[in-house]
């Protein structure tokens, strides 16, 4: 099943449009005609035509690569466009490969779309314990939404080298490398992971579709991208206790010699229907972690035999909310939240570069190979990035302070992240910027956020005021600069941890 086309009434009325661009007459089309007809920039259209691609309203002329109206797809005899699915997205939600367990122990009954999919906010009717089991324990999250790309042949290594900003030469076998990708203006499109499992075969995770991006930059190419993102489900494992719950789970494995970011092929137990596995130590959560990615037909078994070897760890299934504050406490970006992709950005001052978006150390400028975006990310290097993205922490006495304006204790504890953007100014001054994820650590005993500011305003230690909500109203919290990541165990990335030892 087709995942959702981009959100909102405003992208799915682009892609109509541009799908009444093509007609009997006139079947064929380029990208930069149509891109130009519409005022769209070419990514833009590139992305609304994937997706009426992908719904097999259109197809790729072999001989010229432009967009072709496949006959019989969306025509009726008055050469009307029939409706399908709504338009664009189909109704009925999308189940990962371990829906079955998830939705068997989710007592909340609340759940959230994810790229089309259905998945838990939090299992309980609120997310506290689960965040408090990533801490001090170990959670189960369900990942498998992720996009993921089978990147394989002769020039798979020549390809990733000219989408990615890191250097993929010096990316050996058994290793996953974490990367962005921009556009032709260096603007960022989105960042994820890459799993090197052969010399000529990769598997890349993204938050969002970017198969036709890989395709044409592939394109002449000795190389063949695919979408496996169906076939694959990916659970991550996080927390002080998961090497030892992993150990018992699986066969096959060293997990004593497993580096930050190495990866490893072993087996789930047969007997409940289990396979191989590939183990990455990795996660987004900050934390000592791995995660899992099997075949969607063994997927309920490596849940199972998870679950059982995590019975005497104090091991739960978490959802989104509890993903969400560690990942703050961790200092990750979240596309959509504290960065725009470019691909989608409807003004040009929403985009962004990765130095912007916190991600300047996976721009790698010496690498030999050139890449989408290097000439404008060297001119950025020259000049300096116009924005960075902070740590922000707001002392406790701070907001004391301000709700006792109103006779009552600061309502923040307790609370899961916002998403919501607010204002940062300086001091008494101006707006230099916004805080996009935020929420009282209750780790830290901290309030913190992640923000976007100006350069002259990001530098370690700098006052800056932020906007909170107190009561009805809301006022300016006095904030300082800190480093990222506010929350760092050694056992995230010590070789051979001791389970259970804290960091």
């Amino acid at each position: 099943m087709p995942r959702r086309a981009p959100r909102g009434t405003q992208a799915i009325q682009r892609a109509l449009a541009l799908f009444r661009s093509f007609t009997p007459e006139v079947p064929e089309h380029r990208l930069t005609d149509l891109a130009a007809a519409h005022g769209l920039h070419p990514s833009t259209a590139h992305r609304l035509l994937g997706v009426l691609e992908a719904e097999g309203l259109i197809g790729r002329s072999p001989e010229s690569q432009g967009y072709r109206w496949l006959e019989g797809t969306g025509f009726g005899e008055a050469g009307e466009h029939a409706p399908r699915l709504n338009g664009l997205r189909p109704l009925e939600p999308l189940h990962t490969p371990f829906h079955r367990r998830t939705e068997a122990v989710c007592e909340s009954g609340a759940w959230r779309d994810w790229s089309g999919y259905t998945c838990a906010v939090s299992y309980e009717p609120t997310p506290e314990r689960e965040y408090w089991a990533l801490r001090n324990a170990a959670a189960l999250i369900d990942v498998s939404p992720l996009f993921k790309y089978e990147i394989r042949g002769a020039d798979a290594e020549r390809l990733l080298d000219r989408v990615l900003t890191r250097d993929f030469t010096k990316c050996r076998t058994g290793r996953v490398v974490y990367s962005s990708w921009c556009n032709e203006d260096g603007h960022l499109l989105q960042d994820g992971n890459v799993q090197r499992l052969e010399p000529e075969r990769f598997l890349v995770s993204a938050a969002e579709p970017c198969l036709r991006w890989f395709e044409d930059c592939g394109w002449g190419m000795d190389v063949e991208v695919r979408d496996v993102s169906e076939e694959i489900g990916v659970l991550a494992l996080q927390g002080p206790r998961a090497r030892a719950i992993a150990e018992a789970a699986t066969s096959g494995i060293d997990f004593g010699v497993m580096r930050y970011f190495d990866l490893a092929a072993g087996e789930v137990p047969s007997g409940a229907g289990g396979g191989p596995v590939t183990v990455t130590r990795t996660g987004y959560t900050g934390d000592l972690g791995y995660e899992f990615w099997v075949a969607a037909e063994h997927a309920e078994a490596l849940w199972d035999a998870l679950v059982d070897a995590g019975r005497y760890h104090g091991l739960l299934p978490a959802g989104l909310l509890a993903l969400d504050m560690v990942r703050v406490e961790a200092g990750l970006v979240l596309i959509d939240v504290d960065y725009v992709s470019s691909a989608h950005a409807e003004i040009e001052a929403l985009k962004v570069t990765p130095a912007e978006a916190g991600l300047g150390f996976t721009v790698q400028l010496d690498k030999q190979t050139d890449f989408v975006g290097r000439r404008a990310l060297e001119r950025e290097r020259d000049r300096g990035p116009a924005w960075a993205l902070v740590g922000l922490e707001v002392d406790w006495f701070e907001l004391e302070r301000l709700w006792s304006g109103i006779d009552l204790r600061p309502q923040v504890v307790g609370q899961p992240a916002s998403r919501e953007p607010t204002p940062v100014f300086a001091p008494g001054g101006s707006q230099v910027g916004q805080c996009t994820s935020r929420f009282f650590s209750p780790l830290l005993k901290k309030y913190i956020g992640l923000a976007t500011v100006h350069a002259a305003a990001a530098a370690l230690g700098t006052e800056l005021d932020v906007e909170v909500a107190v009561g009805y109203g809301r006022r300016r919290a006095r904030a300082r600069v800190v480093r990222r990541p506010f929350f760092n165990p050694p056992r995230k990335t010590a070789v051979d941890p001791m389970p259970g030892v804290d960091g």
